[in-house]
């Protein structure tokens, strides 16, 4: 069926109930690829297509959900009865006549922000894709005889959306991502170390232009060789240099998910009822901003229509906003800002982080480093965890050095980052004046989208580093 023929007046209609509830429809066409090379062979070469809607009702403040792939008009009207049932209210009531409802003139919202993007990956071939991991995997086994395993992946998407809603909303959004990845693990026969590098972003296959496989894989295999041959850290509270090439991991996980709406409002945040409060030390501004493009979390409308908007959620240490979706609009009062994301069109939207970083301050990097006599280098984080409740984290290091007067010195290995994110993001007294991007996929609520995350080198006075050396 051709999806300009659907009566979205209709469906919406019959979905509502009382002129506060709000309806939207989420229209998907994804096509999506996946190679990965492991063991010097291919393991993996998905190659596919999904195409479905999800509607959505929220009706006294609770949402009602239902998606399909059948897009005839007649299975999303009865898909809309359902949902109004399901709220428990007489589908039989209200009639798309009724005066009480308006005639939906659905006006298409235009970007504010728009990219373009150069080499379609949809025009690129499997071929081509392929040929891009070779390099990589050949350099990797043959550098270094204690390599024991090398995981090679490339991925890609190509999303098309509709989006309409009971405002009378119509958005329609075209995205492109991609992504890198190596993994190696080495071993000396006692020891096994990994490391890994991951790079891309909304880009087509102009990323290669500028990204030379054999180079990502060569960071990957350099940062598992250096922690191999490096002694174990020392443990205790040091002084901690964070860099810039360190990756978002600190600034996500230790204060980003606390800034989520439905976290926050829930009252499930260390940073809840906090706006208008310091929460960090001066030096610090938190930005999420979805509308930097060619960002892995760039978007031009968020999975809810909203636009992809710059949100300073905190400014010189005071929290100003909470990222926010419909739902928490609605039953919070916090205003749109265009982090309503969802994974597919069989995920419910929820709030999401996109492109999330702390801003760059005034301190040279250099100066910050040489202003320590005796702490920890922190080149690239690893993965880690936190208590949104309490803002408790652990982090791992996955490259760190010692710093000795004022000088970065051995790599040291086994390193954990354990502290508090309130009381460091308030500690820290030093803000670099670079930025250092890093990419992922943020699991929340069982749901993966892409974000990156930023940071400049940081200087953390005091905190608790886990080795397995004592200082």
């Amino acid at each position: 069926m051709n999806i300009s023929d659907i009566n979205f007046n209709k469906i919406i209609s019959i979905a509502r109930y009382n002129e506060e509830d709000f309806i939207d429809i989420f229209i998907e066409t994804k096509i999506s690829t996946l190679l990965s090379n492991e063991g010097k062979r291919l393991e993996k070469a998905i190659n596919g297509m999904i195409q479905g809607a999800g509607l959505r009702l929220i009706s006294n403040k609770k949402t009602y959900y239902a998606y399909t792939n059948n897009l005839e008009e007649n299975n999303l009207i009865n898909i809309a009865k359902e949902l109004k049932s399901a709220a428990g209210n007489d589908i039989n009531k209200i009639n798309i006549n009724d005066s009480r409802f308006k005639h939906l003139n659905f006006n298409e919202k235009r970007p504010v922000i728009d990219f373009k993007i150069i080499k379609d990956i949809d025009n690129t071939s499997i071929d081509d894709k392929l040929k891009k991991i070779e390099p990589a995997v050949k350099y990797s086994w043959e550098y270094d005889k204690r390599v024991v395993q090398v995981n090679i992946t490339y991925s890609d998407y190509k999303q098309n959306v509709i989006i309409v809603n009971s405002e009378g909303d119509f958005v329609k959004d075209l995205r492109e991502n991609l992504a890198f990845l190596a993994h190696v693990v080495v071993t000396n026969g006692e020891r096994t170390e990994v490391g890994y590098e991951v790079a891309g972003g909304f880009t087509g296959f102009e990323f290669f232009d500028e990204n030379i496989p054999e180079n990502i894989a060569k960071k990957a295999l350099s940062r598992a060789l250096t922690q191999l041959e490096a002694p174990f850290a020392p443990s205790g509270t040091m002084p901690v240099v964070l860099s810039s090439e360190a990756g978002g991991t600190m600034i996500h996980e230790a204060i980003g998910h606390g800034l989520e709406a439905d976290i926050a409002g829930s009252g499930l945040s260390v940073y809840s009822d906090k706006i208008g409060e310091q929460v960090a030390s001066n030096l610090i501004t938190v930005i999420d901003d979805s509308s930097l493009a060619g960002k892995r979390g760039f978007y031009r409308f968020d999975d809810e229509g909203t636009y992809s908007n710059k949100n300073i959620l905190v400014e010189s240490g005071v929290l100003k906003q909470y990222m926010s979706d419909r739902l928490s609009y609605i039953k919070y009062g916090y205003g749109l800002t265009g982090n309503g994301r969802r994974q597919s069109y069989e995920h419910i939207p929820i709030v999401r982080m996109s492109n999330t970083m702390i801003a760059p301050g005034i301190s040279n990097p250099e100066d910050i480093i040489k202003s320590v006599d005796d702490g920890i280098f922190v080149k690239k984080m690893g993965g880690g965890q936190v208590n949104t409740v309490t803002g408790d984290f652990v982090f791992d290091v996955m490259e760190g050095y010692l710093i000795k007067n004022g000088a970065i010195g051995e790599a040291v290995s086994g390193a954990t980052l354990m502290g508090n994110g309130p009381e460091i993001l308030k500690n820290i007294d030093m803000v670099g004046n670079d930025l250092g991007f890093g990419i992922g996929t943020c699991g929340k609520d069982g749901q993966g989208v892409p974000v990156a995350d930023a940071q400049p080198t940081l200087r953390i006075p005091s905190i608790i580093v886990g080795g397995k050396n004592s200082k």
